[in-house]
C-alpha cells in the first residue's frame, strides 16, 4: 500500500463557513464574510512584504515603510468610521487584516492603533489625527504595564477606572513616562506612568465601553493567533513534505503525520470558535448580549491550540525551527504571547464554566446556541 501523501494547506483568510446569530437570538440567514477584494489586496501586500522583509532577529522594531504602506492604503483605520478619518469597513474586514497581518509577522500595531484606540476616540467624541497611537488602562496610580508599541506611538490612549467612571484620554507620549521593555516574541512592550491630571481630564464614557473593550481586545488577539496558525501550518506542511529521512519525505512517517493532523485540528477549531464570534459581532455591531460567551469561546480554543500548533510546529522542524534565521520563531512566538492578552487561558475557561452553570441543564444548549440562555419556561406550578 502506498504511503499516504500529506495535502497541501488551503489558507482562510476569509473562510466562509463562519456562522453566528444577531442579537434575538435567530441563526443567521447567510455566512458574512469580508470584502473578497479586499482580502485579495490584503494577501499580495503582505506576500509581498514576507518576501522582501529583513532577516528574522530577536528583538522586533516597528517598521516604518509598511505602515506607511498601509497607511496610503486607508488600512491603518480600516474599521474607523468614515466620519472620524477611517475607511469605514467592519469586523470582519478588520479582522482578515489582523489574521493575514499576523501570518506575516509583520512588525506594525494594527490591532492598537485601529480596532482599540480608533474605537476608543470616536466613542469619547475625540478626534483622531491618524498619528501612531496605541492604548492601554492604567491602574488607580496611573501606571499601565505591558503597554505594546508604547515606545513607538505618538500618542496613548487610555481607558482609566476612575472610581465609578470610565475615562478615555488620548495623551502625547511625551507627556508620560516610559520605561521601555520587551515581551516574548521580542516585541516593544513598555512600562507608563502617566500624570493623573492627564487621566482625570479625560472624557467619561458610558459603562459599556469599559466593558466591551476588554472583549474587542481579546477577539482582536484571537484573531491574530489564528491567523498566525495558519502560516504555521503551511510551513509545516511544507517541511515534511521536502524534507526527506531514509530515502522518503518524513511527512510519510505516521508519527510525523500525528503531528500534523493535531496541528491542522487545533488550528481549525480555533479558527471556527474565531470566526464565529467574529461574525456575531458584525451582525450585532457588538450589541448582541452573547458575546461575552462567543469571545470566551473563542479565547478559549484559541488559548488551548496554541500549546499543541506551538509544540507540534517546533517538534516536526527539529532543531531548524529554533533558530534565529528560520521564519518559525517569528509566528510562535507571538502566538504564546497573544493567547494570555486580554484574560489567561484559565480566566476565559472561569468565565466560560460561570455562564454553563449558571444556565443550568435545562438552558445549557440554548447558551451554546446563541450565546445566551433563553429565560427559564414558566413551570406547570405557576400556570
Amino acid at each position: 500500500m502506498a504511503d499516504p501523501v500529506l495535502p497541501t494547506p488551503t489558507p482562510t483568510p476569509n473562510p466562509t463557513w463562519a456562522r453566528a446569530t444577531p442579537a434575538d437570538g435567530r441563526p443567521l440567514t447567510s455566512h458574512p464574510v469580508a470584502d473578497p477584494d479586499l482580502v485579495d489586496v490584503l494577501v499580495d501586500l503582505f506576500d509581498d512584504y514576507r518576501s522582501s522583509r529583513p532577516g528574522p532577529s530577536v528583538n522586533l522594531a516597528f517598521d516604518a515603510d509598511l505602515w506607511g504602506r498601509l497607511d496610503a492604503l486607508g488600512l491603518t483605520r480600516l474599521s474607523a468610521s468614515e466620519a472620524s478619518g477611517g475607511s469605514g469597513a467592519g469586523w470582519l474586514e478588520a479582522a482578515a487584516l489582523l489574521g493575514i497581518a499576523a501570518g506575516a509577522a509583520a512588525a506594525v500595531p494594527v490591532a492598537e492603533h485601529d480596532v482599540l484606540a480608533a474605537w476608543l476616540l470616536e466613542s469619547a467624541g475625540l478626534p483622531n489625527d491618524g498619528r501612531l497611537r496605541t492604548v492601554c488602562r492604567p491602574d488607580p496610580s496611573g501606571v499601565a504595564i505591558n503597554v505594546t508599541w508604547a515606545s513607538d506611538a505618538a500618542s496613548i490612549v487610555a481607558l482609566w477606572e476612575d472610581r465609578d467612571e470610565w475615562r478615555v484620554a488620548d495623551v502625547a507620549s511625551g507627556r508620560s513616562e516610559i520605561t521601555a521593555g520587551r515581551n516574548l516574541a521580542g516585541e516593544p512592550c513598555d512600562t507608563v506612568v502617566f500624570d493623573l491630571d492627564d487621566l482625570e481630564g479625560g472624557v467619561v464614557v458610558d459603562h459599556s465601553i469599559g466593558e466591551q473593550f476588554h472583549l474587542r481586545g481579546a477577539l482582536a488577539r484571537s484573531a491574530q493567533v489564528v491567523g498566525g496558525m495558519d502560516r504555521v501550518l503551511e510551513i509545516v506542511v511544507a517541511h515534511v513534505t521536502e524534507r526527506t529521512q531514509f530515502g522518503r519525505p518524513i511527512g510519510r512517517f505516521q508519527a510525523v503525520q500525528h503531528l500534523v493532523a493535531d496541528i491542522a485540528m487545533e488550528a481549525a477549531l480555533a479558527r471556527s470558535a474565531t470566526d464565529a464570534a467574529v461574525a456575531r459581532a458584525a451582525a450585532s455591531d457588538w450589541s448582541d448580549p452573547g458575546m461575552l460567551f462567543a469571545v470566551g469561546v473563542a479565547k478559549s480554543c484559541v488559548g488551548h491550540a496554541a500549546s499543541v500548533v506551538v509544540r507540534g510546529a517546533h517538534q516536526a522542524l527539529g532543531a531548524i525551527g529554533t533558530t534565529r534565521e528560520h521564519e518559525l520563531h517569528l509566528l510562535t512566538k507571538p502566538i504564546l504571547c497573544r493567547r494570555s492578552e486580554f484574560g489567561s487561558v484559565h480566566e476565559w475557561d472561569e468565565t466560560l464554566a460561570e455562564l454553563a452553570s449558571s444556565a443550568g441543564h435545562d438552558r445549557l444548549w440554548p447558551l451554546v446556541l446563541t450565546g445566551r440562555a433563553a429565560p427559564p419556561s414558566v413551570s406547570r406550578s405557576a400556570t
